[in-house]
């Protein structure tokens, strides 16, 4: 339990059902929709849809979503949690060659060509129409009337939008529809978006095809041709998500769940593996032992992950090789417990912070880990002149390189960060029924964020509200980078075990979690304390 004498949160704990989500107006629409006798499918999306419309730079229904699903009615054995992968694809027409011949060796992250076909609808549609118990027109109902009538912005929000103000006024669409006079909402300020309002409406009354067909469509698809985009009807029209079976790793007494490449949960499998070699237990978890260990696993894991992630439907991803323990011990074989390691670089770029996870799990222990973004904040910036869409721009994550596996191709779906988490019970009476959905978001961080709240849970016995306060690091360019809670004492420790210490000018990432007690019949949730939001439960 945490310090009662500090300020903090303390986990919310009930019986019958529980959500948690990074904005409290998503939280309490998810809620109401599992009072009003909805499962949690259906208050996944009621909360992802708010979330569009309250936290616009971090997701959006022009972005992508996915899910990993545990029914409550599990029996013992493995492999039914269900995956789904909500990501889009590259618009047919464009190629590697295409761009090159255009002198295009890498694709920015404001250019219509990381414009990658929204993913999410489609995967709310589906997901609804498989698993749910209501109406898309009701479950849809609070994010429209936001949108309508208008919500007040909340601090992290209204933080980020004012940073974000110059990459959304570059053009005259996202003036009119995500500024007021020209300027980001303040804290406290009441933000409308009709425009936005009527295409969720649309998609109401429709189902997908009010996104993917139609006049919605054609303004997306006409708008993102006058920039120079390859996209076509036929490419929105033919945009469906994929059903997955997760990928695994066990951890202490439980399987650890990732939905497979092009997303890269594999990473955090591949962590997890190697530090199972290394004893966390007795460390201290802010303390220079555990952060050396956890930043040489993710160097490490991410070198093979930008080495093999990509789409499985055009590269051979070596899924089984990548998560056997000959790999894992390899790896660790490679870290010294007091010297840090040379020319391994980590992640390489910005680090984006803009995304949304939640979890809910209902009173039939139905449990939803969800994530859905745009990538970047705000996306491309790229913003649909009518409806409203604000693009992604994951299709900055493929590469211009013929021959490598995540190279830029007609139809395919780039590597992801994006990536919901599924702790599953492995043994005992209660084997293959969920311990509970988790998710850390953050961009490159989403990997090295549930690789440390799981170990925080199992080696630290921390509760669910504990595993997501705990300071966190991350190793960038050459860089260990550390939130300012972390001690002078420990900086200097890394320091003299090699690592470049620097200070992260934004903290880390931003998660929730529930999980669930099958003996006590309860559920515990938390919600990231680094952003505005909220877990219920009842």
């Amino acid at each position: 339990m945490r310090d009662i004498h500090t300020p903090g949160r303390s986990t919310v704990h009930g019986a019958h059902g529980a959500i948690a989500t990074s904005q409290p107006l998503a939280t309490v629409a998810g809620l109401e929709i599992l009072k009003k006798g909805g499962n949690a499918i259906d208050a996944a999306v009621a909360a992802s849809a708010v979330l569009c419309v309250v936290e616009p730079m971090s997701t959006g229904i022009g972005g992508d979503c996915f899910v990993l699903y545990a029914p409550g009615s599990m029996k013992k054995g493995a492999g039914e949690v269900v995956g789904l992968n909500g990501s889009g694809r590259a618009p047919k027409a464009l190629t590697a060659e295409s761009l090159l011949g255009d002198g295009i060796h890498s694709i920015g992250r404001n250019d219509v060509h990381a414009v990658t076909i929204p993913g999410a609808i489609d995967a709310w549609a589906r997901l609804v129409e498989d698993h749910g118990t209501m109406s898309l027109a009701d479950i849809l109902g609070p994010a429209i009337r936001y949108a309508e009538e208008g919500f007040v912005v909340s601090p992290v929000v209204g933080l980020m939008w004012n940073a974000l103000a110059s990459h959304i006024g570059r053009r005259s669409e996202g003036v009119r529809h995500l500024l007021n006079e020209g300027k980001a909402p303040r804290v406290g300020e009441i933000f409308k978006s009709p425009a936005l309002g009527h295409t969720l409406g649309q998609v109401a009354l429709k189902g997908r095809a009010g996104f993917y067909e139609g006049a919605v469509a054609q303004d997306m698809v006409s708008f993102l041709s006058s920039l120079g985009g390859k996209h076509t009807m036929e490419d929105f029209a033919a945009t469906e998500a994929s059903y997955v079976t997760p990928i695994r790793t066990s951890y202490g007494p439980w399987d650890v769940l990732e939905i497979p490449p092009n997303g890269q949960g594999i990473t955090a499998l591949i962590m997890l593996n190697i530090l199972k070699s290394f004893d966390l237990e007795g460390l201290d978890p802010a303390g220079p032992q555990r952060i050396h260990l956890e930043m040489e696993a993710q160097r490490l894991a991410f070198e093979m992950r930008d080495a093999y992630v990509a789409d499985p439907d055009f590269a051979d991803v070596p899924i089984e090789a990548l998560l056997s323990e000959a790999t894992a011990a390899r790896l660790a074989a490679r870290i010294s417990r007091d010297v840090a390691m040379k020319d391994v670089a980590g992640a390489v770029g910005d680090l984006e912070k803009d995304t949304v996870y939640l979890s809910v799990v209902d009173q039939d222990r139905n449990a939803v880990s969800f994530i859905n973004s745009l990538y970047t904040g705000f996306g491309s910036g790229l913003v649909s002149p009518e409806t409203a869409v604000t693009f992604q721009n994951r299709g900055a994550g493929f590469v211009v390189e013929p021959g490598h596996p995540n190279c830029i191709e007609g139809g395919k779906r780039p590597k992801h960060t994006i990536i919901p988490g599924m702790l599953v019970h492995r043994d005992g009476p209660h084997a293959g029924k969920a311990v509970g959905p988790f998710g850390v978001m953050g961009g490159d961080y989403q990997a090295i964020g549930h690789t440390h709240a799981v170990t925080n849970l199992v080696d630290f016995g921390m509760d669910a509200q504990e595993a997501l306060d705990c300071s966190r690091t991350f190793y960038q360019d050459g860089k260990l980078q550390v939130e300012n809670t972390i001690s002078p004492e420990t900086r200097m420790a890394l320091i003299a075990m090699g690592h470049t210490v620097d200070d992260t000018l934004m903290p880390f990432g931003g998660g929730q979690m529930i999980l669930i007690d099958w003996e006590k019949g309860t559920l515990s949730a938390a919600s990231e304390p680094r952003k505005d939001g909220l877990a219920l439960a009842y």
